[in-house]
């Protein structure tokens, strides 16, 4: 039996039907706030973990005024959407500033720190990463290095590893 593009494509519905998988929507209040102990710098994170998303995740960021993520690297793509505020993020060998609208993307496996350079005023990420995607094909990995250099985070941790 031959496969024939032309009645699989006919046999098509043009009717798609929504999906069951709920909630549709997460509500600022109901953000799970990662605990402190958790995240490895002075960022909170916040997840919409109850939507039923299966390739990515999706986060609320936060970094106190004049502070920074950690410097990590991880296997999965990350874009971070920046709702509030301006500062700068190291990501390997480069470093990229941005503001309020600006979309900063991180690569998988780069070593990177992203930095709130007001004094005044927090910086505020919309953060979505296929982490779950990467997670299903038992790829995931992450290592952070806290609040070191890049120079220290590639000492400690030798490409190797």
């Amino acid at each position: 039996m031959s496969f024939d593009m032309g009645g699989f494509l006919a046999s098509l519905s043009d009717t798609v039907r929504p999906g069951t998988q709920r909630p549709l929507v997460v509500h600022a209040s109901e953000l799970e706030p990662l605990p402190a102990n958790e995240v490895h710098n002075p960022s909170e994170l916040a997840i919409a973990g109850t939507l039923p998303t299966t390739t990515f995740e999706i986060f609320r960021q936060r970094i106190p005024a004049g502070e920074s993520s950690d410097m990590q690297r991880h296997h999965h793509e990350t874009v971070h959407f920046v709702i509030a505020g301006q500062g700068h993020s190291e990501i390997e060998d480069e470093t990229v500033t941005w503001a309020a609208g600006d979309f900063v993307y991180t690569p998988p496996w780069t070593w990177h720190r992203h930095y709130n350079d007001s004094a005044d005023e927090p910086v505020d990420f919309l953060t979505i990463e296929n982490s779950r995607l990467v997670e299903t094909l038992g790829l995931t990995r992450r290592q952070s290095a806290g609040l070191a250099t890049m120079a220290e985070a590639r000492a400690r941790f030798k490409e190797s590893e």
